[in-house]
This record gives C-alpha cells, structure tokens and sequence, in this order.
C-alpha cells in the first residue's frame, strides 16, 4: 500500500507523461467517466427521454388497438344492442302524449282520484312547461282527501295509466277528526315535442353554445 501510495507523491501536474502507470491509469478512467457524463447530459438524457416517451405511446396505441378490435369483434352484437335500444326507446315515447292529448292525460289523473272516492281540494296545472330535449314536462300541484287505502289506490291507478305520470314529493297528514287524511303531490306529465319544438328547442340550444353566431344571424 506505502509503494501504491508513493506513486501519487510529487506528480507534476505539468508533465503527465512521466507519471507512474497508476496514476496514468486512474486519470484515464476519470477522464473516460467525465466524458461520458458530460455526453449524458449533453445528448444522451434527452434520447432516453424520447425512448421512454416512445415506450409509452407505443403501449397507448397498443391498447386503442385492441379496444378498437374488440369492438369489431362485437360489431353485430353491438348493433344488435342498438336495435333493441331504439326499440324501447320508440316504446317509451309512445306512452308520453301529444300536445293535443295533455288535456285528456289531466282528465284521465282527475278521474283516478274521484273514482278511489277522494275529494280534490286542489288541481292546479302549472301555468308554463318546462321544455327538455325531445320532451316537455308539465307539474300538476294536487291536493286531495280521503282514506289511507283509497290514496294507494289513487297512486296505483296513476301507475297504471297508459300515460307516464310521476307523483313527486308527496306529504300526507291528517285532516279532520273523522280520521281522513290529505295528501299533498306534484303530479308530473310529460310530452313528447313536435318537429316544429324540437326545431326550436336545438335552435335554442346552439344560441346558448354560440350567441355571437346567433346575434350574426340576426
């Protein structure tokens, strides 16, 4: 170790070839390692930087790929699921009414609650419908009296009506000493829009997306 060690004593800085063969030797492998972190930093980080991004988008198209396969794999069930979809979507919008047809709906819900025997001390459509996509939907406030088992009834005849009609947020509570009770209800109905509403109704919608475009057109 002292013959090692007597090697680095009273090396000239200034004249490297007459240094001992270990001090030559580690100056060189120093001189390698600083070259090949200087060519690290300088260009091979940013190399490995793109390998590693292009390691990730590789494994990104790999699965889009196989999404994409699966998919035309199931193409026919797909397409068979879509079938049944507009199928009982079509069965669906059958049972919403026209606009001509709301007034006989409003009919057919007064007519549920006199036929279960209650009294209707309040049936008050809401003066404006509130218009959505395809459909609008109109609240009914109603407030009526009878018997615990002729309201479920009432409920019961609404559900089957060949129309769809909701009773939302309904409170009951008695009301008299005979042991009557009043229930309070927001009947829903719905309709489905006409082409001229639907028309009206994207129109509307593209105007709220765009109103620069809209104003323009005006």
């Amino acid at each position: 170790m002292n013959q090692l060690l007597e090697q680095f004593k009273y090396l000239n800085p200034k004249d490297p070839g007459t240094w001992p063969a270990l001090p030559k030797l580690l100056a060189l492998i120093a001189t390698l390692a600083a070259l090949v972190a200087v060519g690290y930093m300088a260009d091979w980080q940013g190399q490995m930087d793109e390998l590693v991004a292009g390691a990730a988008e590789e494994a990104k198209l790999k699965d889009e790929y196989k999404g994409k396969k699966q998919q035309a794999v199931n193409l026919d069930l797909h397409r068979q699921q879509l079938r049944e979809i507009d199928s009982s979507f079509g069965a669906l919008l059958k049972q919403l009414p026209n606009r001509s047809q709301m007034d006989a709906l409003l009919v057919d819900i007064n007519q549920a609650g006199l036929g279960r025997g209650l009294q209707f001390e309040l049936f008050k459509p809401a003066p404006k419908e509130t218009m959505k996509d395809f459909y609008a939907e109109l609240p009914v406030s109603v407030r009526v009296t009878g018997g615990y088992h002729d309201m479920g009834q009432f409920a019961s005849d609404i559900a089957q009506l060949s129309r769809i009609v909701t009773l939302n947020d309904i409170i009951i509570a008695p009301a008299g000493k005979d042991g009557s009770l009043a229930m309070e209800t927001t009947a829903k109905t719905f309709r489905y829009l006409d082409e001229e509403e639907v028309a009206k109704q994207r129109k509307a919608a593209a105007a709220a997306k765009n109103p620069k475009a809209a104003a323009a057109k005006k």
